[in-house]
């Protein structure tokens, strides 16, 4: 049955925090957000988590280990990593690392109907997003910085959110200084190339005037 589960990083994320000791769910979105990796993982949906603990249950991957009751707080599960949850952990974390792939983010799809904007107004939009990506670049910076005594490959997420950051910055600030420095489109130069590649038209041939 594990191998219908489908993988996901909140998947991985969970089997992760079995490896070390069984743990309740509020305490795994506890234990998450302490640590910062709700900067990578949506944890931010406590339904989304639980969805994820039942099917991992369902797929034979984590096990219930104990109840937990207590005054003070509502009943608790308890769940403990299988043998098998072991074994997929490892297989994904491999997978994910080793294989990269399309995750359809909403930026790059943003940008590819970006020309429904003026050149001035994608250039007012990007150079507001540049504002942002420098204040993420300067809390990831300051985050790294504020923690010399942990080892590398714990912060390795934060050092690789650090570099798509100033890559990221980069090239919208390169793009914005270039509407800003006289690239621009019009309509009638889009609709051309739209008749150009529409359905039976040659796509080699010189945009319709």
């Amino acid at each position: 049955m594990e191998s219908d589960f489908r993988q996901s990083p909140l998947a991985l994320a969970v089997l992760s925090l079995l490896h070390a000791a069984p743990l309740h769910p509020y305490a795994m979105q506890r234990l998450l957000k302490l640590w910062g990796k709700d900067a990578v993982i949506n944890v931010g949906q406590r339904a989304n988590l639980y969805k994820t603990i039942r099917r991992l249950d369902e797929a034979g991957l984590i096990a219930v280990r104990q109840t937990e009751r207590d005054q003070q707080y509502p009943e608790r599960t308890v769940y403990e990593l299988t043998e098998a949850g072991r074994r997929a952990c490892r297989d994904w974390l491999t997978d994910m690392l080793a294989r990269p792939r399309n995750e359809f983010p909403q930026f790059p799809a943003a940008l590819s109907v970006i020309m429904l904007l003026s050149p001035d107004e994608a250039a007012t939009v990007l150079a507001e997003r540049a504002a942002a990506l420098r204040g993420h670049l300067a809390a990831a910076e300051a985050m790294l910085a504020g923690h010399p005594e942990l080892p590398r490959v714990v912060l390795m997420d934060d050092d690789y959110l650090r570099a798509m950051l100033s890559a990221e910055l980069a090239w919208v600030e390169g793009v914005v200084a270039d509407l800003r420095g006289g690239w621009s489109w019009s309509r009638e130069e889009l609709e051309a190339v739209s008749a150009r590649l529409s359905p039976g038209s040659d796509p080699l041939s010189p945009p319709h005037r």
